[in-house]
Order: C-alpha cells, then sequence, then structure tokens
C-alpha cells in the first residue's frame, strides 16, 4: 500500500474508504464516481486494483452495500467479494498510516483546546463462538447481557460535531484464558493479555496524544469514572477529566484531615485515620442547593436538569480497618469536584471532574453533558456505514474494517462542514437555511434524519 503523506483531498479520503467495498453506500456522490475511482486503484496493490475501481463505480451509483460475498456473487460478481474480504482480513498491508492521517484529519477538523475526547463502549452483537472476542458479556447499547463484541470508542468532538478516532477490541476472560483461541483468530502476541476497559482506553489515550491530536477534556460514563486507577492516570498525565461516578462512591468532605487516634493500650496505629466519616456522592448532595440550568438546544428546545456541585476528596486512597471493625478507603490525595444530575424522570446521575475550582456550575454541567455526542457517531458508524456488517473472524480483520467505517465518518464529517460553511457565507442564505448550517443546528438536524438514509450534504 502506498504511504499517505500530506492533508488527504476529499477525493483521497473517498478513495481511500471505497477501495476495499467496506463502507456502505455513498450514492450522494456520484459526481465523484470516475475521480475517486481511478484514484482506489492507487492505493490498492495487485489483483484487487481493478476490483477496488468497480466498486467505487458501484458505490457511487448507488449499489447495495458490497462487502458481503454472496450478494457479490448474486451481481454477477462472484469471487470479488470474498478477495475484498481476504484482503481486509488477510492482506499483508500496514494500517498504521491510515491510521496516522485519520488523527490528523480529526484533529483538523475539530481538534483544539475546546474539544472533548469522549470514552465509551460499542458493542456489536453476534452469534456463535468464533468470531473474535465474542462473549456474553453486557451490552450497553441493549442493556442487558448478550453475545456480543465489546469496543472501547474514542470519539473527538467540538461543537456538537464528532469524529471517531479509535476503537479496540476489549478480550474478556474466556479469551484471554484459552490460548488456542486467541491463535485461531490471529490476536497479535501483544494483544493476548488481560486488560480492562479502563486499561486500554489510557493505551488508546495515549496513543492518541501522542499522535499531537488536540483536547481539551476527556468524559466518560460512570463504567469507566468508577475506576480510581484510570482517574488516577488522566491526573498524572496532566489531563483534565469529567466522568461519570456509581452513587454509592464514598466520598470525604474537602477539608477532612488525617491523625493518629490516640489507643489505650497494645501497639501504636501504622496508618493515619480520617478524622471526618465518608459518605456516599448521593448523600453528599442532599445538603446543596440545586439549580436549575440548560446544557443546549435540542430537537424540542432547551434541555434543562437540576445539578448541584460541590468539593471533595474520593476515598479510592489505601485501605485501613477502622476502630470499629471496618474497612475504609483513605481520602486520595486530589480534590475534586463532586456533581448530581436530577432528571425531570426522576432518574439520579452523578459525576466527578477535576476541572479548577473556580469552574461554575453552569461550565461543570455543560462538561458532564457533553459526551452523548458519541452515542451519534456509534448509531451512523452501525446503522449507515456497516460497523457492525464484518463477516469475519480475526483480529486484525475486525480492526482494518472498524478504521475504514471510522474515516469513512471522518470524511462524511468533513463534507457536512464544508457545506454548513458554504450556506453561512452564502449572501442569498434564507433564515431557516441560516439556522440549519450553524454547527450545532445543523447535527440536531441530522440526528432527526431517518435512520434508513444518510443525511444529505
Amino acid at each position: 500500500m502506498r504511504r499517505n503523506r500530506g492533508n488527504a483531498t476529499p477525493c483521497q479520503w473517498f478513495a481511500l474508504l471505497t477501495a476495499f467495498s467496506w463502507i456502505g453506500r455513498l450514492a450522494v456522490y456520484g459526481n465523484l464516481a470516475g475521480r475517486s475511482g481511478r484514484l482506489a486503484g492507487t492505493v490498492c496493490c495487485g489483483a484487487w486494483a481493478q476490483d477496488a475501481r468497480a466498486d467505487v463505480s458501484g458505490l457511487c451509483r448507488g449499489s447495495d452495500r458490497p462487502g458481503r460475498p454472496q450478494e457479490r456473487a448474486a451481481d454477477g460478481g462472484a469471487g470479488r467479494g470474498g478477495q475484498l474480504l481476504h484482503f481486509i482480513a488477510d492482506g499483508v498491508w500496514d494500517s498504521a498510516p491510515l491510521e496516522a492521517a485519520l488523527l490528523a484529519e480529526a484533529d483538523r477538523l475539530v481538534g483544539g483546546d475546546e474539544a472533548f475526547l469522549v470514552i465509551d463502549d460499542i458493542c456489536l452483537p453476534k452469534k456463535g463462538d468464533r468470531s473474535v472476542g465474542v462473549a456474553p458479556q453486557y451490552a450497553s447499547s441493549l442493556g442487558k447481557t448478550a453475545n456480543c463484541q465489546s469496543l472501547v470508542s474514542l470519539t473527538l468532538a467540538s461543537g456538537e460535531v464528532p469524529v471517531m478516532v479509535g476503537l479496540r477490541l476489549f478480550l474478556p476472560e474466556t479469551w484471554t484464558g484459552d490460548p488456542v483461541r486467541m491463535a485461531r483468530a490471529r490476536v497479535p502476541e501483544d494483544r493476548q493479555i488481560a486488560l480492562s476497559k479502563p486499561e486500554i482506553a489510557i493505551a488508546e489515550i495515549d496513543r492518541v496524544w501522542a499522535a499531537g491530536v488536540r483536547f481539551g477534556c476527556v468524559l466518560a460514563d460512570a463504567g469507566y469514572g468508577s475506576s480510581g486507577p484510570f482517574r488516577h492516570a488522566l491526573s498524572t498525565r496532566g489531563l483534565a477529566w469529567a466522568v461519570g461516578l456509581s452513587r454509592r462512591q464514598n466520598v470525604y468532605p474537602v477539608d477532612v484531615g488525617l491523625i493518629f487516634p490516640e489507643v489505650g493500650r497494645g501497639r501504636r496505629r501504622k496508618y493515619h485515620l480520617p478524622d471526618r466519616t465518608a459518605a456516599s456522592a448521593e448523600q453528599m448532595l442532599e445538603g446543596e442547593k440545586w439549580r436549575k440550568l440548560s446544557w443546549r438546544r435540542g430537537t424540542k428546545g432547551r434541555l434543562t436538569c437540576r445539578f448541584a456541585a460541590t468539593r471533595v476528596r474520593i476515598a479510592d486512597g489505601h485501605k485501613h480497618r477502622m476502630a470499629d471493625g471496618r474497612v475504609q478507603a483513605m481520602p486520595g490525595d486530589e480534590e475534586v469536584w463532586l456533581i448530581g444530575e436530577r432528571r425531570a424522570t426522576g432518574e439520579r446521575k452523578y459525576y466527578a471532574s477535576n476541572l479548577p475550582a473556580d469552574t461554575s456550575l453552569e461550565a461543570l454541567a455543560a462538561a458532564v453533558k457533553a459526551r452523548w455526542i458519541c452515542e451519534q457517531a456509534h448509531q451512523q458508524l452501525k446503522e449507515e456505514l456497516g460497523l457492525d456488517h464484518f463477516e469475519g473472524r480475526s483480529w486484525t480483520g475486525l480492526h482494518r474494517h472498524a478504521l475504514m467505517t471510522m474515516t469513512a465518518y471522518a470524511f462524511l464529517q468533513s463534507r457536512r462542514l464544508k457545506a454548513a460553511g458554504r450556506a453561512q457565507k452564502s449572501p442569498r442564505t434564507t433564515p431557516a437555511t441560516d439556522h440549519a448550517s450553524r454547527q450545532a443546528s445543523h447535527h440536531q438536524r441530522i440526528r432527526e434524519t431517518p435512520t434508513n438514509t444518510m443525511p444529505s450534504l
């Protein structure tokens, strides 16, 4: 494969994606068929160049998703779909240049100090037990335990514009404890170790950060935020974060002190004990003042909830036995914000953040609620770009397929932003068009689009 150098043009983006016939229907770019078809042939090698050019033309004409061999055989293209599946799963080519190009383009589109890096899970339901990483596990998209693959996702977002930059498969213990099974799925040796999702997320954050991607704050749900090592790793790297927290998480008041209690007899204690009692996050915010705030405009008007916040120290230090026999974690070294949210439905959510002590409640609420944008990206990657349609079983094939869908999504976002920019600059723009062309409103309109078609550009 020819290495990508410099900034990719829109045609080059399109060619890199559609050459492998794994990105779904992009018929809206029919006018690019000729140029992108020729470019597709340059990024493929050997026997696949002709297939790539043909598949690009088919995509631009609005053909059905070409990634499935049986569909291609029915169209008279027997074997070509299988060749492309083989190219993705077994082809000898380096995905690193494409990963670097994706990160560079994502940073150009939405990177900056105001951007968020959102950590979450994306689950791909599967049947059988041969696909790499598949196992009965909790699927957040389904709200229950299901047989699926679970990938840790990273989304770079700014101004309600998301761009996916990372998808890494999580391997359950049923896989990491079975070397034969991992070898059959061709899991690389350096990936054949048991890692939790927070550990995978930290490794991916390091990769994105090392590539020079700019972001101001890391966001994650309680599945990651409840992990003390995850929060500590972010703070150690000097990163700002705002993460979900369990309502049962013990916290201490910010002015808690550590003392040596007096003992009447026996040996003197080796460790300090807190002079204040820990309370759950839910209890800590009960007496705080709750304010009704709006953080953004939705499709039906302003979105509002009641919020409260106070400074605390999370009980995630060393565990010691207290005088009454209880084992309790000591206060952590870092002072953080504890944030509560009360929704109109009665549901309550809790968050923690290491944002500065002078951060306003409005800014805290906006930060913890910005995580929703990754859900839009997940939905479109699966429903419009075929993320969950991969039919291979190997580690390499799955991650290459994920890379193609992420790059396709970045390309589509670049086209949307360019179209929105043209609409803003047009002197004949009507008030309705001007409203739709603004960045935030533009993407709210996308979310209202029926899921069976890609939003028009």
